[in-house]
């Protein structure tokens, strides 16, 4: 479990066989640090306990941040009997025999807080047996999960609790649950300053793998300090997360698009090399790639889409990893590229309309008529080849009769659209002149 301690917190009993996370655990809500959005004394949590009112709760934050600890806390500080169970491990007969023991116990004046870790894992209907026991106070739920409650927790569920957001550690987080470490071991690490930096960085965010990696440290014979090479060479860097179909999935490419659109190559080959890093597929990388070209560039560079799809073929003909390189020239190209989606809305716009408008029939001018039965209906009566016309350009309508001509792309004066542009006014201004007349 994460323990995040403040320096002024008492040391714990020595006790050297037990891991230093637990030797560091938080007696008190206040020796916590690093999330005091959510247990500060106006935070939701330090509110509820402040009131001696406490609701369900669902902690949502990467690992390492404290979700477990804060639970424990809870319990204590409104004097609830605190039950952990995991729900990688639980079942539905699990869960009833803690559901009947809370009862038994409420039934005696004492009230439960059922801890409930990975509680995303729970399928909807092991998430539905909590409710009842919820709504009649048997239970105080507060679960732990990493990935969105939104998408992964029943709206019953969610609406009778409060989410809040723990955030991935600090690098001066991370200095102060070192410096409680050193003075629990009462040594000093044995690391230069730019290595004590490498070491926090290492963490990545995450309180219990920094701690494992003073205990190692700790462990290293020697009284030389250690730079930052014979550190990086005797520890491994803790693994980025990066679930392929979780949160930082759909948090990292979402970022890798919005750089693009934002014209900013540097932020969009960042967060490509964080996917790639993570191990993401580079075929995804050149789908959604080939996506930003149609979606954020379109019309207003129509080479934008060609690049991408070569890089794709280059990719497949190279593979990884020197076909990676052919994504990153075509994520620089998009971001660099003038941006405009004016197809992509008027695209969305003629789907509306489309649906709209059901099953109105083209006018009959434009309807070819290879009977006479049809051509006695007025089928192809009429119509106007464009190409004998002045110009090439009849100005006939080609919407149903009973729709008015729709305007639904407006190209933007950036990079090849304002050429269309000024196409599109010129055959506006003719139709306007050709109907008119």
């Amino acid at each position: 479990m994460v323990d995040l301690f403040d320096t002024a917190a008492p040391p714990a009993t020595a006790d050297v066989s037990r891991p230093l996370a637990d030797r560091l655990r938080p007696k008190s809500l206040d020796q916590v640090i690093g999330q005091e959005q959510v247990i500060g004394k106006q935070a939701p949590i330090g509110m509820m306990v402040a009131s001696g009112s406490l609701s369900s709760l669902i902690l949502w934050g990467p690992p390492g941040t404290g979700k477990t600890t804060i639970a424990r806390l809870l319990a204590d500080e409104t004097d609830l009997t605190f039950v952990q169970i995991s729900a990688i491990f639980s079942g539905i007969p699990d869960l009833k025999k803690i559901f009947e023991a809370a009862k038994i116990r409420r039934q005696n004046g004492k009230g439960t807080l059922l801890f409930v870790d990975e509680i995303h894992r729970f399928n909807k209907a092991q998430q539905d047996g909590f409710l009842p026991h919820m709504e009649d106070g048997t239970i105080v739920l507060v679960g732990a999960t990493t990935e969105n409650p939104s998408f992964e927790l029943n709206s019953a569920v969610l609406s009778r609790s409060q989410v809040l957001v723990l955030n991935r550690l600090k690098l001066a987080d991370l200095e102060l649950l070192a410096q409680r470490a050193e003075k629990e071991l009462d040594q000093a690490l044995p690391l230069t300053g730019e290595a004590r930096e490498t070491m926090l960085e290492m963490a990545d965010g995450d309180g219990r793998a920094l701690l494992n990696l003073v205990e190692q440290i700790m462990a290293w014979k020697g009284k030389e300090k250690l730079g930052i090479k014979d550190l990086t060479s005797r520890l491994m860097r803790r693994a980025a997360i990066y679930d392929k179909s979780g949160d930082e999935h759909f948090n990292l490419i979402s970022a890798l698009h919005k750089s693009v659109r934002g014209s900013d190559p540097d932020a969009a080959l960042y967060w490509m090399a964080r996917m790639l890093t993570g191990g993401e597929d580079p075929r995804y990388l050149a789908r959604r790639i080939t996506r930003m070209a149609v979606e954020d560039i379109g019309l207003a560079d129509p080479q934008a889409h060609g690049v991408c799809l070569q890089a794709w073929e280059t990719y497949e003909r190279l593979g990884s990893p020197e076909g990676e390189l052919a994504l990153a020239q075509a994520v620089t190209y998009l971001a660099l590229a003038p941006k405009s989606n004016a197809a992509y809305v008027a695209f969305k716009a003629a789907m509306a309309a489309a649906k709209k408008t059901g099953s109105e029939p083209p006018p009959k001018h434009i309807l070819n008529a290879p009977t006479s039965m049809m051509k006695d209906q007025g089928y192809g009566a009429g119509y106007a080849y464009d190409h004998d016309a002045e110009d090439g350009f009849s100005g006939q309508n080609y919407f149903p009769e009973s729709m008015k001509h729709g305007v639904y792309y407006r190209p933007v004066e950036r990079g090849f659209e304002r050429e269309l542009k000024r196409r599109l006014d010129y055959f506006a201004k003719l139709r306007s002149k050709r109907q008119s007349g």
